[in-house]
């Protein structure tokens, strides 16, 4: 038998924005039963009352603010170095039987400049390479047989160095990615490793980026 608290948290869980403000206490929960209250008792097969389902938010909220304060933020506090470069360019490439080699050819050139910000990711269709633009003749001379499907310039990165139980506690990145989206930060790519991850954005908005990552630590 479904029961209004259980109808109630199946229906926040489904919307994150919701679910983080309300664990935020920064909505008005009587305004927000009254809205919900059709489909909450459309679920239920029956008509239910205000009071009852604000009484299931109240009590969810407070499970959220807990989880919220006690385990996301305490990693969050511990984030560590914050690493900006920029003059970057992203490139996507369709993954080839040719492209690892042109790849590792153009690894050789950057292993002779230290200073060049340099990475890649590969999915299942596509390889993606992040480098300063100062490389941008060499990638073009070694993958002009290549399919560029992409090239954005102008862009900076952010990488964050992660406390290591950060593998351990659900919702850290969501955490950070939904103040980046609050922020209408527009993230080109997200590279991650396991205490590490860098976004890469336009360079305007990297100012934004790196104080919307640097204000989580004093959650």
């Amino acid at each position: 038998m479904k029961t209004i608290s259980a109808v109630v948290e199946h229906y926040i869980k489904k919307k994150p924005f919701l679910q983080t403000a309300l664990a935020q206490g920064i909505i008005n929960l009587t305004s927000l039963s009254r809205q919900i209250k059709p489909e909450i008792a459309e679920e239920l097969g029956k008509d239910v009352k205000d009071g009852a389902i604000v009484m299931a938010l109240k009590r969810l909220s407070d499970d959220l603010e807990f989880r919220a304060t006690h385990k996301i933020v305490k990693v969050l506090k511990n984030i560590g170095e914050i690493t900006v470069r920029s003059n970057l360019t992203d490139y996507t490439f369709l993954a080839s039987d040719t492209i690892l080699q042109q790849q590792a050819r153009l690894l050789e050139e950057v292993n002779v400049n230290q200073d060049v910000f340099y990475t890649s990711s590969r999915g299942v269709n596509e390889i993606n390479i992040v480098i300063s633009n100062i490389m941008d003749g060499v990638v073009e001379k070694y993958f002009k047989m290549e399919r560029c499907t992409q090239k954005a310039e102008g862009l900076s990165s952010i990488t964050v160095k992660l406390p290591a139980e950060n593998v351990s506690v659900p919702g850290i990145y969501y955490f950070i990615f939904q103040r980046l989206a609050w922020e209408g930060i527009v993230l080109y790519e997200v590279i991650s490793t396991t205490n590490e991850f860098t976004i890469l954005v336009n360079d305007e908005q990297v100012d934004v980026a790196f104080k919307t990552i640097k204000d989580l630590k004093s959650l």
